[in-house]
């Protein structure tokens, strides 16, 4: 009886063993085979992060799990001062909005302010949209079927971007084009911003 007690663990020691090994061998092949970069990014990602991206062809951020590690701390930094520069930048549009409508109806003395209003919002709108653009991208970047807020907010920043863009291309050239190019930049702009609140 003793031995075949002995010969039972022996086995179901050596079984859990062998398990254990197997275990942890496939683990570590799971990690080996993970891709390190997704396989859908940004151009602009792609153009600095991508498998040979500036800064990975300059040697700036090999790619290896440990510089992923890093890049993924940073994305988060990134995004989240993003998110905070989006909600002072949408602040200032607000003002900016309030100030070129007297300046419309001509109060002229708050033209130097709208100036100096407009630099303060564009800094603030560019830097928000460089922080978003140019961010690490993620490990993993699936596409989403259906309506989502992140293609709602992808989806508006395409349209406020290039109302930015033209409100500052028209702002001499044609007053009432600069005015519309910056109602839709600030429409659509607020509208990307409460879209992740809803």
């Amino acid at each position: 009886m003793r031995k075949l007690i002995c010969i039972s663990i022996f086995l179901v020691g050596s079984f859990g063993f062998s398990q254990q090994e197997d275990l942890f061998t496939l683990l570590n092949d799971s990690i080996e085979e993970t891709p390190l970069l997704p396989e859908r990014m940004v151009f602009t990602q792609k153009l600095l992060w991508g498998e040979k991206g500036l800064l990975r062809t300059s040697g700036i951020a090999p790619l290896t799990m440990e510089q992923r590690q890093k890049e993924l701390k940073l994305r988060r930094t990134m995004l989240t001062t993003h998110q905070v520069l989006g909600y002072a930048t949408l602040a200032a549009m607000v003002a900016q909005g309030i100030i070129g409508g007297k300046l419309y109806n001509g109060d002229f003395e708050l033209y130097q302010l709208h100036k100096d209003m407009a630099t303060v919002v564009n800094i603030g709108y560019f830097t928000t949209a460089g922080l978003s653009l140019f961010t690490p991208p993620p490990l993993i970047n699936k596409k989403v079927k259906g309506f989502s807020s992140i293609k709602a907010h992808k989806t508006l920043a395409t349209i406020h971007f290039s109302a930015m863009v033209a409100t500052n291309i028209y702002k001499d050239k044609n007053t009432e084009v600069h005015k519309a190019a910056a109602y839709t930049a600030f429409g659509s702009y607020a509208m990307a911003v409460l879209v992740f609140k809803f």
